[in-house]
């Protein structure tokens, strides 16, 4: 553990000075945030803030991974991929959305379709390469052998959870305060295990995405993106799914499935009821705001969600 806490700290740190030449640089080059015209009216100040903060958090991820960690496991190169090419696939989204007059990026069908085909390739990784064909259901320590059930369960849990994490990120610090609590639950877990490599990658990430949200804090003067967003999902759904305990997932990432559902939710009231809506706006969190509570407001509460959810899924974990 003392080995993985070091690297979160030099990933921090690598991450805290990348930070300022890399704001600088999106200024520099106008690539801002565009900000849906139907959303709180309170959001369009965010037009034009620096975005793509994302590329901080994996780049300083990979950094930290090739000095401290990789050659101690040859495992850990299924979540860096799985963090790599989604983070690219974010990322493309994020300059297709800048570039665009609309300020949309790829289609839905275009993302959807891409988004398939890294999970499927990830999930394929994790069953042959790692040889992972197993889960854990909560309370019973006896693993449940899956087979290659796993593959289409892997790639629903890594599509879902990095989509997930996308509709989270929408207010300053929220998405990255709910993954450092997710990442840092799932550290416990793979330390517990003695997966002491996973525990070091989980923690590393969280020391990225803590130097995140010194530039993503109210007001952020960088966004994380796609680039970001993605990558985080589809990286701590393949940890997950390494520490056998994907189907902690919807508990330890509580924030992210109610985010999710609510727009699921909210999607099929307004079909089956033509036109009437079930929460004032979604994602979640855009509900409470317009309800009266403060972008803080509403980012702090849910960070103590995510916290107490944590703590509850290392507990189930532990049983």
């Amino acid at each position: 553990m003392s080995h993985a806490l070091g690297v979160a700290g030099f990933t921090f740190i690598v991450a805290f000075l990348a930070g300022y030449p890399l704001l600088r640089a999106l200024r520099r080059l106008r690539i801002g945030k565009q900000i849906r015209s139907d959303g709180p009216y309170t959001h369009l100040q965010k037009m034009g803030t620096p975005t793509m903060g994302g590329v901080l958090i994996w780049a300083s991820v990979f950094v930290s991974t090739a000095l401290f960690n990789v050659l101690n496991s040859f495992s850990i190169v299924v979540p860096l991929v799985a963090t790599a090419v989604t983070g690219v696939l974010g990322t493309i989204d994020d300059v297709v959305g800048m570039l665009g007059k609309d300020g949309q990026g790829l289609t839905v069908r275009m993302k959807f379709v891409g988004l398939t085909v890294i999970s499927i390739g990830i999930a394929i990784a994790i069953y042959g390469v790692l040889q992972i064909d197993y889960i854990y259901i909560p309370t019973i320590q006896t693993r449940l052998q899956i087979g290659t059930l796993l593959i289409p369960v892997a790639a629903l849990a890594i599509m879902a959870t990095a989509n997930a994490v996308n509709l989270t990120d929408g207010l300053d610090s929220l998405a990255g305060m709910c993954a450092a609590a997710a990442f840092t639950s799932y550290g416990i877990i793979a330390h517990l295990q003695d997966q002491a490599p996973l525990a070091t990658f989980c923690f590393t990430v969280v020391g990225a995405l803590l130097a995140f949200l010194w530039f993503n804090a109210y007001p952020a003067t960088l966004m994380m993106g796609d680039a970001g967003s993605l990558s985080l999902g589809a990286a701590l759904a393949t940890v997950a799914l390494m520490t056998g305990h994907v189907l902690l997932l919807p508990i330890i990432g509580f924030v992210f499935v109610a985010e999710a559902l609510s727009v699921i939710l909210q999607v099929s009231f307004f079909k089956l009821t033509r036109g009437r809506r079930l929460f004032r706006m979604s994602p979640l969190h855009h509900h409470f705001e317009i309800l009266g509570w403060s972008e803080t407001h509403v980012a702090q509460r849910f960070w103590l969600m995510s916290m107490v959810a944590g703590m509850i899924g290392v507990a189930l974990a532990l049983i």
